[in-house]
């Protein structure tokens, strides 16, 4: 390509050509020539390279009174800042272009035109900085873009305003922080087709997780109408996260499917001198998914096919940021942009940051909560700021240390977003701009919290949690917290396998970099209580109860889901595949729901369905609701979502456990249930790598009848919670017998000596997953001294296990 051209069809340009065509537009014209041959589509265009804007700056003896204006700016004081970016973007916007570029850009729009059979073609303009270590690949919205820009004269005036948003008041800002001379970097300008996502959907893809770094996943956010309302936070979009090795083995592994809050869609304007305008959504759009299944699917292997082409290009794994398009003409799906992502893919790896709120003073209520953005927690005052168009008085400016609370963000509120302690939003989702610069920044933010600017007030001392999950939490004062490191090169090799306890779905990301052999215990009940709410009969039958109340708060869970059964299934499938695709290949042991009659009862629905009981704790639990007439229906929405799971996701590394199961005849009836709808444990199919079925050890009879259990499942997994209460027999809700509880009393070690030697007797496997061995390092030690096959422990856990259990094979290896 010249090094003097002005304009070069975009299919010209590749990532050599990044000094002249900038960063986005460089890897456009190299995805169009060599990922269009994948089926891959990028809309045609144009690139006006740097070599015109270096003309366009030259012609309009600019330079000089540029330079001049920075020189006086304080960048001490955003209003300095403020004043100074607005003048040079004005002499921008103010100075004319040269004859020649004119005409070459006119020309090549025309051609662009002809190309899509229209005269004059509705076109995207994007800005483009040179080099991906400068601003435009390290922040995001750098610079701008316009959309549905249609004839010459609206195409002039936005490439002008593309070169004036190299100089705004963020870029400005970052160079001079950074030391970059301003004329270093320099604007190249794509100028595309449109895709006509404002009659369709549109959004952004990353190849992993933006929050964990967790790399087996692509998220997708999405909405309806033009992209600009995701990025810019305008709406919380909908989520879609895909596990990739079960993709690219050709299962439909689509294992989140989050509804957003897509009240407005960004659409073309009526007259010219309105490209874009935002209209609310109708209620029916706002309660469905923007994307069908297989266009889910057809997006995340591209973005998985672009993620392979640029690692083998550049020798490295590199995961990247990817913003989609699907035309509501013709229902096809396009890639409009796509650059490496820049936070995790520079990160080290090996050593663990945990951020952890205390006990004390802890409130048991939030104030408010959204979407949770990095894992670190913050305190500060908090300053509310609807514009920044407000002038603030001396004395009244944000000030180093408080909690920005603000509508949404954009990149001008950078300079002052790097001040904060804290960035919460009203709107927005993990990809809009708030979240991504928060991210850069390493500033934790909670977006899409809905009225935070009402329910906070100026000066309000708060702390914002991010480090319990997907969801961010907002406390009422300054909070207790303490930052814990650990190098992970410096933990102990042990030889018994640790695996982990994990409840949330939303902490699986973050669990899957700590040392673990997979997951030995993932309760159910957490996902059928966060996840679904509602009584899975109440579900099934609630329109037979004439409760109108009732049904219609079903309905509002059920947003985005057609039928009952489809919902808990899907819901219930989804938290599951989540755990399951953290550790993959590792088994995921997950226990069937062994809610009691008094927790099943506060679920929504269920005092319709649940039995008082005087003790539900010894009471109608675990198996011995599975078969029963009055509850088999619902076990078998278990059941399917399990097979779900397994075999249409083809996370095959679920194994299953029941809990509460009082005899042999029961596991017998239990796993007649589960064949009836599709469960068969896998041994008993001639199949050795079929579905495992384990046994929750918590009751005395498992232990003493452990050899008649043996024949029917795979292992054993020990509840110390439940075999220390019903050994010692006591209630252990009880505070007046809290004292004798103990999982280290010498009657519950003596049945557990008896399981793990009749169990390797019989060849199955015994493990543990109850509280004790997380609580007590020294209990851990006594199960590895017993030569138990596997210990579970909750993930805060892990540290102290690991050196309690090294400690003991330490001593086993010396005799």
């Amino acid at each position: 390509m010249s090094v003097t051209a002005y304009v070069v069809p975009l299919r010209n340009v590749g990532l050599a050509d990044i000094a002249i065509a900038g960063g986005k537009n460089a890897s456009l014209g190299e995805m169009i020539t060599h990922l269009s041959g994948m089926g891959i589509r990028i809309p045609d265009g144009f690139v006006i390279t740097v070599n015109a804007y270096r003309e366009f700056i030259e012609a309009g003896h600019l330079e000089a009174e540029i330079r001049s204006l920075v020189k006086e700016i304080d960048f001490d004081k955003v209003e300095s800042l403020r004043r100074a970016g607005l003048r040079i973007r004005q002499l921008i916007r103010n100075c004319k272009f040269p004859p020649a570029l004119s005409a070459s850009i006119i020309e090549a729009y025309y051609a662009l035109s002809r190309q899509y059979d229209q005269n004059e073609t509705d076109v995207a303009v994007r800005s483009s900085a040179t080099a991906e270590d400068l601003p435009d690949a390290s922040f995001a919205g750098q610079q701008e873009t316009y959309l549905n820009v249609r004839g010459p004269a609206a195409l002039m005036d936005s490439v002008r305003n593309c070169f004036a948003s190299l100089f705004t008041d963020r870029a400005i800002s970052y160079r001079e922080n950074f030391h970059f001379d301003h004329f270093e970097v320099g604007l190249s300008v794509c100028v595309q087709k449109m895709v006509r996502s404002d009659l369709g959907t549109s959004g952004v893809a990353f190849s992993l997780d933006t929050e964990t770094g967790f790399k087996d996943v692509v998220v997708i956010n999405g909405g309806y109408g033009l992209g600009e309302m995701i990025v810019q936070g305008a709406v919380s979009p909908d989520e879609f996260i895909v596990f990739k090795p079960a993709l690219k083995a050709g299962f439909a592994s689509i294992i989140e499917k989050r509804l957003g809050v897509k009240d407005k869609l960004m659409v073309y304007g009526d007259d010219p001198d309105e490209r874009v305008k935002i209209i609310p959504a109708d209620r029916q759009m706002q309660h469905r998914f923007c994307l069908e299944e297989p266009m889910i699917l057809q997006l995340a292997d591209w973005v998985c096919r672009i993620e392979e082409y640029y690692s083998k290009v550049k020798g490295h794994w590199c995961p990247m940021d990817v913003e989609w398009a699907v035309d509501g003409l013709s229902g096809e799906l396009f890639i409009v942009q796509a650059r490496p992502e820049t936070i995790h893919s520079r990160k080290k790896n090996g050593t663990l940051t945990e951020y952890v709120l205390g006990e004390k003073i802890r409130p048991a209520e939030p104030l408010l909560k959204g979407i949770a953005v990095g894992s670190k927690i913050a305190t500060g005052k908090v300053k509310i700021m609807h514009s920044l168009d407000r002038r603030l008085e001396a004395g009244q400016e944000f000030q180093e240390g408080d909690v920005l609370v603000t509508d949404m963000t954009d990149p001008d509120w950078e300079p002052i977003m790097k001040k904060a302690a804290a960035i919460i939003t009203n709107k927005g989702g993990r990809t809009c701009h708030a979240a991504i610069v928060a991210r850069e920044m390493g500033v934790p933010a909670i977006v899409g919290c809905g009225n935070a600017t009402e329910l906070l007030a100026d000066g309000q001392l708060v702390t914002a949690s991010c480090a319990e999950g997907d969801e961010g939490f907002i406390y009422e004062g300054a909070l207790d917290f303490k930052v814990v490191e650990t190098d992970l090169h410096t933990l102990p090799r042990i030889d018994t396998p640790l695996m982990l306890n994990v409840g949330s779905p939303a902490m699986a990301f973050h669990y899957a970099h700590l040392p673990h052999s997979g997951v030995g215990l993932a309760r159910e009940e957490f996902i059928i209580n966060n996840y679904i709410g509602v009584h899975p009969l109440a579900l099934l039958k609630h329109r037979e109860l004439k409760d109108k109340e009732l049904t219609e708060a079903i309905k509002k869970k059920m947003a985005g889901f057609d039928q009952e059964e489809e919902f808990f299934i899907r819901k219930l499938s989804y938290g599951i595949a989540r755990i399951a695709a953290a550790f993959y290949p590792q088994k995921v042991i997950v226990r069937f729901s062994d809610f009691k009659s008094n927790e099943y009862y506060n679920l929504l629905g269920g005092k319709y369905f649940e039995p008082s009981e005087e003790n539900p704790m010894i009471g109608w639990r675990g198996a011995s609701r599975y078969y029963s007439p009055q509850y088999k229906e619902a076990f078998g929405l278990e059941c399917r979502a399990i097979r779900r799971v397994r075999e249409e996701m083809g996370l095959d590394n679920v194994v299953v456990m029941i809990p509460f199961c009082r005899t042999v005849g029961e596991l017998l009836k239990v796993k007649m249930v589960m064949a009836e709808y599709g469960l068969v444990r896998g041994r008993e199919t001639g199949s050795d790598k079929g579905l495992e079925l384990f046994l929750m050890a918590e009751i005395p009879s498992n232990i003493l009848l452990a050899r008649e259990f043996a024949r029917h499942i795979d292992g054993f997994s020990i509840g110390s919670n439940d075999l220390t209460q019903l050994t010692l027999g006591l209630d252990r809700d009880s505070s007046l017998v809290a004292h004798i509880y103990d999982e280290r009393n010498e009657a519950v070690k003596a049945l557990l000596r008896m399981l793990i030697r009749t169990a390797k007797e019989c060849g199955v496997k015994v493990g543990i997953c109850g509280q004790g061995p997380s609580d007590f390092p020294d209990f851990a030690q006594f199960l590895v001294e017993e030569g138990i096959d596997s210990i579970s422990v909750t993930p805060d856990s892990v540290i102290r296990t690991i050196k309690a259990i090294a400690a003991v094979e330490q001593v086993a290896h010396m005799e």
